[in-house]
Formats: C-alpha cells, sequence, structure tokens
C-alpha cells in the first residue's frame, strides 16, 4: 500500500511537471510571435521585458522538461530543479502579460506544493561518474576561456562589444554551428580563435558522449531488465533476493526502507513491473554464478531466497553459498520437512510463513497470547 500511495504521489508530481514544461514552451512562442500584449498586466510591464520573457520562458520550459524526467526516476536533484523551476515559470507568465500566460501561471502556482509535499518520495541520488564531472567541468572550463578571451581580444573581433557577445561567439563556435557574424579580424585574434575552436568542440564532443551514453545504455539496460555496470560497480552491503514469488513482495517493501537490494529473477513480467518501481532488478536465473557474481555478492551483507518453490532455493543457496562462504542467508520454506534440507544447502536461517500463520491463528482462536497484536504489527497496522 506504501508503495501505491508513494507511486500516485510521484506520478502527480511528475504529469503536472510535465505539463507545466510543455505550457511554458508553448506560451513563450506565442508570445515571441505576438507583437500586441493582451493580457490585464500589459499596461505596465514594457514590450522589451515581455519578450524578454518569452524566449527566457521557452529556456526554463526545457529545464523544467528536464527535472520532470529526474522526477520520474525519482532523483533528488530532479526535485530541487523542479522546485526551483516552478516560481520562476510563474514570474515569467506574469512578465509576459498575455491573456495566454496565466495558465501557465496558475499550473506553476498549483504544482509547487504537490512536487514540495511530495519530496521524501524523490530519495535517489544522481551519481555522477568522475569522467563525467570531468568532462562537464572542461566544458564550463572551455566556454569561460573562450568568453573571457575573446572579450579581451574584442578590438580583434568584428561585432564583439560586451561579454554577452563574447559568450554567444564562444557558444555558437563551440557547437559548430558559426553563423559568421562574429569574426576574427586580428592575426592575434584568429590565433586565439584556433585554440577556442579545438578546446570548444573537443569539449562539447566530450561531454555530450560522457554525459549522454550512460543514459542511453540506462534506457537499453531498464528495457532488458539489466542493470548497468556502473549500477553494478557502486553495489555494496546490499543485500540479493535471489528469485521471486508470493512471499518475495512484503519482503521487498521491508527491505526498502532499510537497506539497497538486488532482485534476481528469470521472469521478465515481474522484472518489467519492479523496474517501473525504480527496483534494481536482474532477469537472470538465481541459481547460476555468473549474475550472482554481477550482483556483487563478494560485497553484499545477506542473501534472501523465498519463492515459494524449495527446489529452486535450494540450487540458489548452493550457488551463493559457494560463491561467498561467510555471507548470511535466510530462506523462507514452503515444506516443513525441506527445512534440514535447505540448512544442508547453505542456509543460515530457515523460516517457513505458513508455520507461523498457523501458529499464530490458533493463539488467536485459542485466546492465548496476543497474537492478533504480533499480526499487526508484522502487517504494520495500528
Amino acid at each position: 500500500m506504501q508503495w501505491d500511495r508513494d507511486w500516485i504521489g510521484v506520478r502527480a508530481s511528475v504529469w503536472l511537471t510535465f505539463a507545466v514544461a510543455a505550457l511554458s514552451v508553448a506560451t513563450g512562442i506565442i508570445n515571441i510571435s505576438t507583437t500586441t500584449a493582451t493580457g490585464p498586466l500589459a499596461a505596465y510591464v514594457p514590450p522589451m521585458v515581455r519578450q524578454t520573457a518569452g524566449f527566457t520562458g521557452v529556456l526554463t520550459g526545457f529545464l523544467t522538461l528536464a527535472g520532470a524526467f529526474m522526477l520520474r526516476k525519482r532523483y533528488r536533484a530532479g526535485w530541487y530543479l523542479t522546485v526551483a523551476m516552478l516560481p520562476i515559470t510563474a514570474v515569467q507568465g506574469l512578465l509576459q502579460a498575455s491573456n495566454y500566460s496565466y495558465p501557465l501561471v496558475a499550473l506553476s502556482l498549483l504544482t509547487l506544493p504537490v512536487v514540495a509535499l511530495n519530496r521524501r518520495t524523490f530519495h535517489h541520488e544522481l551519481d555522477l561518474t568522475t569522467t563525467q564531472l570531468a568532462a562537464l567541468g572542461a566544458l564550463v572550463a572551455a566556454q569561460a576561456y573562450g568568453t573571457v578571451g575573446t572579450f579581451a581580444l574584442r578590438d580583434g573581433f568584428q561585432g564583439v562589444n560586451s561579454l554577452i557577445d563574447a559568450f554567444y561567439y564562444t557558444l555558437v563556435t563551440g557547437s559548430t554551428v558559426g553563423y559568421g557574424d562574429i569574426y576574427a579580424q586580428t592575426q592575434q585574434a584568429r590565433l586565439f580563435a584556433m585554440s577556442a575552436i579545438m578546446l570548444s568542440v573537443a569539449s562539447f564532443a566530450v561531454a555530450l558522449g560522457v554525459v549522454l551514453t550512460p543514459m542511453i545504455e540506462a534506457r537499453f539496460s531498464a528495457a532488458l531488465g539489466r542493470m548497468t555496470e556502473q549500477q553494478l560497480d557502486t553495489l555494496e552491503n546490499h543485500v540479493l533476493v535471489l528469485g521471486y514469488g508470493d512471499l518475495t513482495e512484503p519482503i521487498l517493501e521491508e527491505l526498502e526502507a532499510q537497506t539497497t537490494f538486488v532482485v534476481i529473477t528469470e521472469d521478465e513480467t515481474v522484472t518489467r513491473r519492479l523496474t517501473n518501481h525504480d527496483v534494481h532488478v536482474l532477469t537472470a536465473d538465481p541459481s547460476d554464478e555468473e549474475p550472482l557474481k554481477n550482483a556483487g555478492i563478494d560485497r553484499a551483507r545477506a542473501v534472501i531466497a523465498a519463492t515459494n518453490n524449495d527446489a529452486n532455493d535450494a540450487l540458489s543457496i548452493l550457488t551463493a553459498r559457494e560463491l561467498n562462504p561467510e555471507i548470511h542467508i535466510a530462506v523462507g520454506v514452503t515444506q516443513r520437512e525441506n527445512v534440514s534440507k535447505l540448512k544442508r544447502a547453505g542456509a543460515d536461517t530457515v523460516i517457513s510463513p505458513a508455520a507461523i500463520g498457523g501458529h499464530l491463528l490458533v493463539e488467536a482462536a485459542m485466546g492465548r497470547g496476543d497474537s492478533e497484536r504480533e499480526a499487526s504489527d508484522l502487517l504494520g497496522e495500528e
């Protein structure tokens, strides 16, 4: 139930943010192309401010769209970005002073508390690798180098009169657009322009490759039910859940609030459903060595197997025990007569949910003990 409530909150936040982003882009384009203002604030907002708010509204719309995609993955950074963008889109809607822009103001103000109230559900950290951080740093440094250098040598460039002109020249040069409206006129300016071209173009190319490639890989991995190498490499002190059955769902709910875990299952339907809930899943046979190695069994803190199939669980824990003799293995058994067999297979703890449930039911029926309270505690009821 907690997953369902959280998922509804996430979906409301994501779809409202998507709507704000789309409306921001649309109203920005409309107001850029409109020469007359018709809103009640039109008389108080200068035309230059309205046009500036229009094209910057398109930019903030795309930034808000990026925030929505990050919210969809429950990234905390996406929450911060969205909370920062929503007041800006509302203010831009007011400054555009058009009847088309006031729905943007209303929707932004409506979305802000919805996203803010669901803050706890966006808890995933946006982990950038050292290579990604270096690539982004190189991109920023190249832009700064080109902007400062162009402005310092502005007398040698045609059309550079301000820092904005210098930044514009560096940006269009690095992106290989090169409109040609600004160009070097002196030998010194040409030498600097060549260095700026090499640095900025190279940094653009590297940044795009380094930042976008993992994202594309992650999308393919999610679609195929696989984790990326980066995700697998960062796993440590986690729990491996081998297989999936009727008992696994409450186990995952308990684990979600306590530690990082990875589910290994062959069922592709289960993989897709768990992936949609941002659960780490490997689509593989949990009794094979390779997926357990990939999931970092040597760095894991525990293994859990509870699939309602004791034979499959026995094979899985045999493999797990062989790969990591020191790891703690807990198993849920279906048939009570298999308890000793599973312990011989390598399980440290074997629990029979059916036996425990039967004991609690009998105790409750006979009026002995406080089995009802114990059952309520296990179910999370008050």
